[in-house]
């Protein structure tokens, strides 16, 4: 807690004191304390200091927390409470909370002067303290909670209902969206006496402090009997549940997920599909649910193990141990669904048995040794974070290969992933590189695309580009809203990606734009000139402004302030810019980038595992190209690639693949801006056949 001084009631000058800040609540109708911390004591009451509560202004919800506690209201709660308080050297007291908090806290404060005599009457503190906490000053602040959302201050369970009546797959990628801690499906009921493993798992969860249970269940969900499962039925079983009933932000996750960019099109026989959906339900209809799951397909498939390996963990003495440490980092600048990637390897991780070790602040952090073991419960609502929790820096390994060398050897290090952009796989190269002098380095080793520039050779998508996309398109739909009431107006929108055009080509077609300029289309002032008269045609039918996009790459010579001069120069229309910066490698991740860091991170660990395993008791060191690897997805495959092999793909002067895939669809935003293109569809590939998928 902050440290303060105050006068003594006694006039005696100065003395230290402490002030504690905490947070509690009401419910309606009577008082029910949120102060189990206070009353418990220990690690519940740390000292907050100026970095401690940095960055915090944005947050919902309470950080410092809040839970029921009964106890509060006996005598011998207030004495635990007050015990703690002194040993803390607490004398001052700031609660924030409502009417019913307010009013207790003024009660607690009233009963105050009996509580340090009868502490010391009973051993627990020391006799010359009575004197020293004969006062509580307790200072209250409004805080009502009846207009927010506080699931991450209470310790409570929300059940989610989305939409799914025959099909899970909405709640489905909705869990692994937002890390939920149960899903109920139609094709998949839960087995006998699933009601009291939940309730045995909700009660863990809160025993560990955990704030936020969350509960998802499709309207469809059955158990094995093929009775429907209800809110009202769950709600019975926790009187802790709030049900939120149809609620948006679930359904958005999981419809998300299907729209986004980076998905590869095929086409499947009509008919095909429509009777593999009638199998469906009717392995459903006859209990046949493993054969429901499979018909789902392969996508159902893996979102449905990952849960589950994500979801439940057994308990350690069910876990075969590896005697293997495998270390994660995060390199390079931040990006949107890194957290979610690190969450799945260390839960997978141990779920296989190994030592998970996390690597905080890139390679820097890597040579000082800052490296923790990081366990199960530690990445716990890791999924919707942004930014990098482990810490990252630019910083590449090469001038660091002695002293890392020595942290792999204290810390036996067996296995290495990567979860970054190009400065990761700068450092890939570097460690394989470097084989020959340290042995130390002849481990697994492997990469998980994750950049919003979506820059990476050996993958058509990287994690965090779908976010950043996201960003682009709000931003773009903002200002156009904008300039509704405005005519002849052309926004000129620069984005990142150096010299990758892949978020201002697809932010564009997003966001409806009528040119998108990027380094791997070269223009020039003839092709400007062009869209200007496009645009001064455009302005003379009823749609009067435009929108053009600018990679911040794209030329070095044709800059944003100069396309931004150029075409207010014409006179024809208004015209402003706008420079996107780092905005757009902020916020919370979207679905995909959540979803898909989850499940390739996962992979990723699979992959190390079946590598260690073939190590096992062999002493093998691994000096060949396909143990350094970048996992990334092509198409609709998801390929383990050897670095050594994706050197000859790199264009390392622009860091940038030779081939982007996305390119193809460039026409497509100059048809939908009405200029004269035309659209390659000769990449439609076969048509395929529905296939079940094995669990």
């Amino acid at each position: 807690a902050p440290f303060s001084h105050s006068h003594s009631p006694e006039g005696e000058g100065h003395i230290a004191s402490h002030c504690i800040f905490y947070t509690c609540a009401s419910s309606r109708g009577h008082m029910q304390w949120k102060t189990l911390g206070m009353v418990d004591g220990g690690s519940n009451i740390v000292e907050a200091n100026w970095e401690s509560v940095s960055s915090i202004l944005q947050m919902s919800g309470m950080i410092a927390g809040s839970a029921l506690c009964q106890t509060f209201h006996t005598r011998e709660g207030c004495l635990k409470a007050a015990c703690n308080l002194v040993q803390c050297g607490i004398t001052n007291m700031c609660v924030i909370g409502g009417d019913g908090s307010l009013t207790g806290a003024n009660l607690f404060r009233k009963e105050w002067s009996g509580l340090p005599e009868e502490l010391a009457k009973n051993g627990h503190i020391e006799k010359e303290a009575v004197q020293r906490y004969a006062y509580l000053n307790v200072v209250g602040m409004v805080g009502s909670i009846d207009n927010d959302f506080c699931a991450q201050s209470h310790q409570r369970t929300f059940f989610l209902e989305v939409l799914g009546q025959h099909c899970g797959y909405l709640a489905l990628v909705s869990v692994l969206a937002c890390g939920a801690d149960w899903v109920f499906l139609p094709e998949s009921p839960p087995e006998e006496g699933w009601e009291e493993q939940m309730c045995v798992k909700l009660s863990k969860n809160r025993a560990r402090k955990k704030r936020l249970n969350i509960i998802i269940v499709a309207e469809g969900a059955i158990d094995t009997q093929n009775k429907p499962i209800t809110s009202e039925k769950i709600k019975e079983l926790d009187t802790c549940m709030t049900i939120l009933g149809h609620v948006i932000l679930a359904s958005r996750m999981g419809a998300e997920v299907v729209i986004a960019l980076g998905n590869h099109a095929v086409r499947l026989p009509l008919m095909e599909c429509v009777q593999m959906t009638q199998d469906v339900q009717k392995a459903m209809d006859e209990r046949r649910f493993q054969d429901a799951v499979r018909l789902q397909g392969k996508s159902f498939v893996g979102n449905l193990n990952t849960y589950k390996r994500l979801a439940i963990k057994l308990p350690d003495d069910q876990i075969p141990k590896t005697n293997c440490n495998v270390a994660v980092i995060n390199v390079g600048p931040p990006a949107a669904g890194m957290n979610a990637a690190v969450r799945s390897a260390v839960r997978v991780g141990i779920a296989h048995g190994h030592r998970m070790l996390a690597i905080y602040d890139g390679f820097d952090g890597f040579a000082k040794g800052q490296i923790k073991e990081i366990g199960w419960t530690d990445v716990g609502g890791w999924t919707g974070q942004g930014g990098s929790i482990l810490g990252t820096k630019r910083i590449l390994p090469g001038k660091y290969l002695e002293e890392i060398t020595t942290q792999m050897r204290m810390h036996s290090i067996n296995a290495l992933l990567i979860i970054d952009g190009f400065e990761a796989y700068l450092g890939l190269l570097e460690l394989s590189a470097a084989w020959e002098k340290h042995e130390e380095f002849c481990v697994p080793m492997v990469m998980v695309p994750t950049t919003v520039s979506n820059n990476m050779p050996g993958s058509d998508f990287s994690i965090g580009a779908d976010t950043a996309l996201n960003t682009i398109t709000d931003t773009c739909d903002r200002i156009k809203q904008s300039a509704s009431g405005t005519k002849s107006h052309v926004f000129i929108i620069e984005t990142m990606g150096g010299y990758c055009g892949y978020l201002a080509n697809m932010g564009g077609l997003a966001a409806g734009a009528h040119a998108a300029y990027i380094f791997k289309e070269p223009f020039n002032i003839r092709d400007l000139q062009s869209n200007v008269e496009h645009l001064t045609e455009k302005m003379k039918t009823t749609i009067q402004r435009g929108l053009v996009l600018r990679n911040e790459s794209c030329s070095e010579n044709y800059t944003t302030d100069f396309i931004y001069q150029l075409y207010s120069e014409e006179g024809v229309f208004g015209c402003r810019k706008n420079v996107l910066g780092h905005m757009q490698q902020g916020g919370a991740p979207s679905p995909f980038d959540r979803n898909f860091g989850t499940k390739i991170s996962a992979r990723t660990v699979e992959w190390i595992t079946t590598k260690l395993k073939e190590a096992w008791g062999r002493g093998k060191k691994f000096t060949t190209d396909d143990s350094v690897c970048v996992l990334g997805i092509s198409k609709r495959n998801i390929i383990f690639q050897p670095v050594a092999e994706l050197k000859k793909e790199t264009d390392f002067e622009h860091r940038i693949p030779k081939e982007q895939g996305w390119l193809k669809l460039r026409p497509l935003m100059k048809i939908l801006a009405k200029y004269k293109a035309s659209y390659d569809v000769s990449d439609l590939g076969q048509l395929e056949h529905v296939q079940p998928w094995s669990v």
